[in-house]
C-alpha cells in the first residue's frame, strides 16, 4: 500500500489523502461497499491526517486529558465502490472553531479512472474524557491545525483533488 501524503495544496491549505482497498468485509451481498463503510474509511483517514499532524488521540488524550467526539455527519453517495478498488480518501479542514472542527471529506476511487464516489462533512468536538463534557481545544491542538484551515469554497477542493 502506498504510504499517506499531503496532496498538493489548495491555496496553502494541505489536503491529506490516505489510500484504502476494499475488502470482502467492506461489501454488502451485492459486491458493493456499504453506505455505512464510507464512515468508517472516514474516520481511519482522519485518525491518520491527525496522527500525521502529530495528534495520536490515544497519547493526546493522555497529555490533555480530552478527545474528540463526532458531533455531526454528513454524507452524499453518488457511485459505487466494489471489492478490491483502491481508494483515496481525503480530508481537509473546513473550518477550524474553538472547540471543533468541521472538516470535508472524500472517497475517490483511483484506479482505473479516478471518480469522486462520496463526499462528506464531519464536525469533531472536543470533550473532557472523564465527564464528557465540551471543552476548548487544547493549546497544541491549535497550534498543529492552525495552519490546516481551508478556505470557503468547496468547489475549489474538488477541482484541487480531481487533479
Amino acid at each position: 500500500m502506498t504510504p499517506p501524503a499531503v496532496a498538493e495544496t489548495l491555496d496553502e491549505t494541505p489536503v491529506h489523502t490516505w489510500p484504502i482497498r476494499v475488502y470482502w468485509e467492506d461489501t454488502d451481498a451485492g459486491g458493493i461497499v456499504y453506505y455505512a463503510n464510507y464512515l468508517k474509511f472516514f474516520e481511519r483517514a482522519r485518525t491518520e491526517w491527525l496522527r500525521r499532524l502529530g495528534l495520536g488521540q490515544q497519547g493526546l488524550r493522555e497529555r490533555t486529558g480530552g478527545m474528540f467526539v463526532v458531533s455531526t455527519a454528513e454524507a452524499r453517495y453518488l457511485r459505487a465502490a466494489r471489492l478490491d478498488d483502491r481508494l483515496d480518501i481525503r480530508t481537509r479542514i473546513r473550518e477550524l472553531g474553538r472547540a471543533s472542527l468541521t472538516l470535508q471529506q472524500q472517497a475517490w476511487r483511483s484506479d482505473p479512472t479516478p471518480a469522486l464516489l462520496c463526499e462528506g462533512t464531519v464536525r469533531i468536538g472536543w470533550v473532557e474524557a472523564e465527564s464528557m463534557r465540551p471543552g476548548r481545544l487544547p493549546a497544541e491542538v491549535t497550534a498543529a491545525l492552525a495552519g490546516a484551515v481551508a478556505p470557503t469554497t468547496p468547489a475549489a477542493f474538488e477541482k484541487d483533488v480531481c487533479a
